[in-house]
């Protein structure tokens, strides 16, 4: 049933027939290797129920193997010539489910109304956007139930990084403010064109209910705490929250130390400190 996937002389002669060259501003790396577009979609586990958001199909790669397997591909790209070029890959490459396939050229941290709702995100994000795409679809499309992203490896690393880790910090908490997060396999920069200067690694994302409080104001709470990483929290949140005594009687109310660090709070103790804060005017998105 699956479709012809694209190899690197697929992708290049496309590139050629359409007049693209591939731009850093973009994010531009597109896949080229058949294998790794096959472990996406083992990893992703699509059923024909599906109705799979891609952000960023490029050249459609990802796209000729999803449109075989699900209901639908809400396509979002930014770019107008790949946008108006995808239809012609997939009729090309997977003609019989060219019906399976709707593009919206537009930027995705715009996007707001997809029909059908999608059920899942499978993509490869540009590297320099790719946390703020995910935080905008999850919040902004409550249908979404999972994600399997490939994102520059560093970032990845930062998405599932627990309390207390290096790499913990905003992408970590607010990736786990939406649900379970996992890495899924490090991706080498050969499968892609042009060759990235980073290797990339597979995410996971399941939806889980969030903690109970304001997501916007979690968010501004959290953006505060790793603002000045290196200060103890009642210093750190003094400006936007009160004086340091208060921030410490707060902090030692949910059990937690009065001297600790925004790098030491789980998702759920940043929701339960902000339920004991006044809220502040400057919420994040």
């Amino acid at each position: 049933m699956p479709g012809e996937l694209l190899g690197a002389r697929e992708i290049r002669a496309r590139a050629t027939a359409i007049g693209l060259q591939p731009t850093k501003q973009l994010g531009q790396n597109f896949v080229i290797d058949p294998n790794t577009i096959s472990r996406i979609m083992r990893e992703a586990a699509v059923s024909r129920d599906d109705i799979v958001l891609e952000v960023g199909p490029g050249l459609g790669s990802l796209t000729v193997a999803l449109v075989p397997r699900v209901s639908t591909v809400l396509a979002v790209e930014i770019d107008p010539l790949l946008a108006e070029s995808l239809a012609e890959t997939v009729r090309t490459h997977a003609p019989r489910f060219v019906d399976r396939l709707v593009v919206h050229q537009a930027d995705a941290l715009r996007v707001t109304d997809l029909q059908p709702p999608p059920t899942a995100l499978i993509a490869n994000l540009p590297y320099n956007v790719s946390v703020p795409v995910l935080v905008h679809m999850f919040s902004t499309f409550p249908s979404l139930d999972r994600a399997l992203v490939m994102v520059q490896r560093e970032v990845g690393e930062r998405i599932v990084a627990i309390p207390g880790s290096k790499a913990y910090g905003v992408p970590s908490v607010k990736m786990q403010w939406f649900g379970a997060v996992r890495l899924a396999g490090t991706i080498p920069r050969t499968v892609f064109w042009p060759e990235p200067n980073v290797d990339s690694t597979l995410v996971r994302i399941d939806r889980t209910p969030p903690p109970p409080g304001s997501r916007s104001e979690v968010f501004a709470l959290v953006e505060a705490a790793f603002g000045q990483r290196r200060k103890m929290l009642r210093r750190a949140l003094t400006p936007a929250y009160g004086p340091p005594a208060f921030i410490e009687s707060a902090l030692e109310s949910i059990g937690v130390a009065g001297n600790a660090r925004g790098e030491e709070l789980s998702v759920t103790q940043f929701a339960e400190l902000s339920a004991r804060l006044p809220r502040t005017p400057t919420l994040a998105t």
